[in-house]
């Protein structure tokens, strides 16, 4: 059986990841970018370079993208040039992407009445996990979508099929509540010990070496006192998938006590100029908001 040729939406730093990674396996993959620059190691790998998303679709069997919000993801989708008009019967668009669940069951609709099928698929982790191919990976939509794109995801980590369109985002909101959070807690915490004469580096360690050392604060921890110049996810999307998760909750009249919280600690971050820093860079936007004690002047 032929394997099927894949598209790629969106290569900057997980849609390029990802696409790398299946690209080294031995896919077939075209894709497109805002920025050809985005590309161009992956086009020296192998990937077939397109202007356009509608070359992209009209070329793939499966189609991925990885855009960074609503707006994006309309952009791409729709007019002459966007997905929704190359895309082919048949064809199943993989879309893994962090944005409403509203939205992406609206265009699911348009994608059905194209013959094609849609799958919401976000991906918790980061560039290292799509480089490893060890992404957590929730799908909704069509069972027998699902069914023969499983394969390809198992190529990018574990995916686990959590009911139709709309609900793989719905968890993968649900759990970047807590992203958000554990990192901000840490943060806390860890400016406390500072502040209270702890060596910064030997608190981190240990805190890391605790019991609350999720493996998401693990891989996090080393980035907090040494920032990495290119983030892998910045303070921006994580506010932008907070504001998503709160308003999801909003409709179910839930409260999200933490998240709000949090919510103001990244609006903090944005005023501060954190705004395209990397998570992990909550610790840096604590310290701004905690004014240090005068230094003692010598008798």
């Amino acid at each position: 059986m032929t394997a099927p040729t894949l598209g790629f939406v969106g290569l900057g730093h997980m849609g390029g990841a990802m696409a790398g990674r299946l690209v080294a396996r031995g896919h077939r993959v075209h894709g497109t970018s805002r920025t050809r620059a985005h590309a161009d190691a992956l086009v020296s790998a192998g990937l077939r370079w397109h202007d356009t998303p509608r070359q992209v679709a009209e070329e793939a069997d499966v189609l991925f993208s990885s855009i960074p919000d609503d707006a994006v993801l309309n952009a791409i989708a729709n007019g002459p040039d966007g997905v929704l008009s190359g895309l082919a019967p048949c064809a199943t668009w993989v879309e893994t992407s962090t944005v409403s669940p509203q939205t992406s069951r609206y265009l699911a609709v348009h994608v059905r009445a194209r013959g094609a099928t849609m799958l919401d698929t976000p991906v918790s982790g980061s560039v290292p996990q799509a480089q490893a191919g060890t992404l957590t990976i929730m799908a909704g939509g069509d069972d027998n979508a699902y069914s023969r794109v499983e394969p390809i995801l198992r190529e990018l980590g574990t995916p686990t099929h959590v009911g139709p369109n709309g609900q793989g985002l719905t968890l993968k909101l649900a759990i970047n509540i807590s992203l958000a959070v554990q990192m901000i807690a840490f943060a806390e915490g860890l400016l406390l010990a500072d502040r209270s004469g702890v060596n910064r580096e030997l608190a981190l360690q240990l805190m890391t070496d605790s019991a609350i050392g999720s493996p998401m604060l693990k891989a996090r921890a080393p980035l907090v006192l040494h920032l990495p110049d290119e983030a892998r996810f910045d303070l921006r999307l994580m506010r932008k998938d907070l504001e998503l998760a709160l308003d999801a909750a909003r409709k179910l009249d839930i409260p999200l006590p933490t998240a709000d919280r949090a919510d103001e600690v990244l609006l903090a971050a944005r005023t501060l100029g954190f705004e395209q820093r990397d998570l992990a860079a909550v610790f840096q936007v604590l310290d701004h908001m905690t004014p240090r004690p005068p230094t003692p002047q010598a008798a």
